[in-house]
């Protein structure tokens, strides 16, 4: 955002989950409270709730955007550190928009904005759009007018949400529902640091835990769901001198989750969704035998599917789109391959705790015939190999895929029914994403690296 009188005015807009951007410097105070006064505008509630990831610019933004909504006469009440969907289950509950300053798997450096409507849903393209068009007029230098008829909201603290959040999820699964388990779980420094423990030791299994002390500065920092391995070397070598059953790593605001098995290998988000549609079959809860997935699910996802007589619906990157296609055709499973796993008779959003527990009761339930994790998720589907390389631009493209429109269709061509090419602009972060699926990783790994060099001709990023 620049602040000097005659240059514009360039601010984070809505990606595919809030705004986010460089704390302080892109996302500014100044720019955050003038998005609380807009987003409590457009919104038009008395009340909202807003929480916050660990990170060290958390409070200072919370504070603004606090300021800022309390300056449209509305009510704030801030819940201090919780996960994303603790934020999405009381704004469902009580009916108020909510609020969570976070970059969710994003570096410390980096922070944003998520907010959901009364109820607990992700807000709408319109919605998003309305914010922005306030949020220019307030950012603008014509924007001279009073916000406000004169009547100021209040700020105040709340010390509940962890409990209701903790309470929730027991109440939905029941004490002693996960008894006999051991589960390791990493919470990847971040909002689930002192939550997940609590819930998971109250279902009965016996945990331990990892990258639970965030001081700030080390939230996602080669650990969480962005970085399993640390979770795989930990099972895998023993750590703890016992066998375990499985393990689970959260990203930094706990709304996606990826597991490692009792070996240490990887499960991710795929693997976990297959799992649980064989888990709904089995329980006669899949409506409709459908399940929701992004354009990012794997080729063996769809086979696997096709093979078991599922129904894939197919939509764009984002846990959003997911919901919608969800709700419109009123199925309660859906996800993407990052671990954002949505059970919508349960949750309003992704919830990587919520997501871990549905898993380990089958898992529990599985052990009792002899049936380890890992045998479950190897014979969940096959999986080719896949590549995903990033491209930074100075800017997103509107319509990457068109701009090598003529290079993908050759390489797809050449592929056939083999594998597959999907290139996308991130919905986070200024970077080109080149995905390749092939029969062999060798193959995928010279499809992506074709796309990429022309990615890197057509709009690489200037040098200075």
């Amino acid at each position: 955002m620049s602040g000097a009188n005659n240059s514009p005015f360039v601010y984070p807009t809505f990606g595919t989950d809030g705004v986010r951007g460089v704390a302080i410097s892109e996302i500014t105070p100044e720019y955050v409270l003038a998005l609380g006064r807009a987003v409590a505008h457009v919104l038009g509630s008395s009340r909202l709730v807003i929480a916050r990831d660990p990170r060290v610019s958390g409070p200072v933004l919370e504070s603004a955007f606090s300021a800022g909504a309390a300056a449209q006469g509305v009510r704030v009440e801030q819940l201090g550190v919780l996960p994303t969907p603790a934020v999405a289950m009381i704004s469902a509950r009580e009916n108020v928009p909510g609020v969570v300053v976070t970059a969710s798997h994003n570096k410390f450096s980096d922070n944003g904005i998520k907010v959901f409507a009364a109820g607990g849903r992700k807000l709408s393209d319109a919605d998003e759009k309305r914010i922005e068009a306030e949020l220019h007029f307030l950012l603008s230098q014509e924007s001279d007018v009073p916000a406000t008829d004169g009547e100021v909201g209040v700020v105040i603290r709340r010390s509940d949400g962890v409990s209701l959040y903790v309470e929730h999820l027991v109440g939905l699964f029941g004490e002693g529902s996960l008894a006999g388990l051991r589960i390791v779980i990493d919470t990847a420094n971040g909002a689930m640091s002192n939550v997940a423990s609590l819930v998971l030791r109250r279902l009965g299994a016996d945990v331990i835990v990892m990258n639970d002390a965030p001081n700030g500065t080390n939230i996602n920092d080669a650990c969480g769901a962005t970085f399993p391995q640390a979770l795989c070397e930990f099972i895998s070598g023993t750590g703890t001198g016992v066998s375990v059953d499985l393990g689970f790593a959260y990203d930094g605001d706990g709304d996606r989750v990826i597991a490692v098995d009792e070996n240490g290998h990887i499960v991710d988000g795929d693997r976990l969704i297959a799992l649980s549609v064989a888990d709904r079959r089995e329980l006669n809860t899949l409506n409709e035998d459908t399940v929701v997935v992004t354009v990012m699910a794997n080729l063996g996802f769809h086979q696997a599917m096709r093979d078991a007589g599922v129904k894939v619906v197919t939509t764009a990157v984002g846990d959003r789109y997911v919901l919608d296609a969800m709700e419109s055709g009123n199925f309660v499973l859906g996800g993407e391959q990052s671990g954002h796993i949505i059970h919508r008779d349960l949750a309003t959003t992704g919830d990587g705790l919520l997501a871990s527990i549905v898993l380990a009761q089958f898992v529990r339930r599985r052990l009792q015939d002899g049936l380890k994790f890992s045998k479950l998720a190897s014979e969940a589907l096959h999986t080719f190999p896949q590549v995903l390389k990033n491209v930074r631009v100075a800017a997103r493209p509107n319509d990457i895929a068109a701009l090598l429109s003529a290079e993908i269709a050759r390489e797809e061509a050449n592929l056939g029914d083999h594998g597959r090419v999907l290139v996308r602009s991130s919905g986070t972060e200024p970077l080109i994403r080149v995905m390749v699926e092939a029969d062999s990783l060798e193959q995928a790994n010279e499809v992506a690296d074709r796309l990429v060099a022309v990615a890197l001709a057509k709009c690489v990023e200037p040098q200075s």
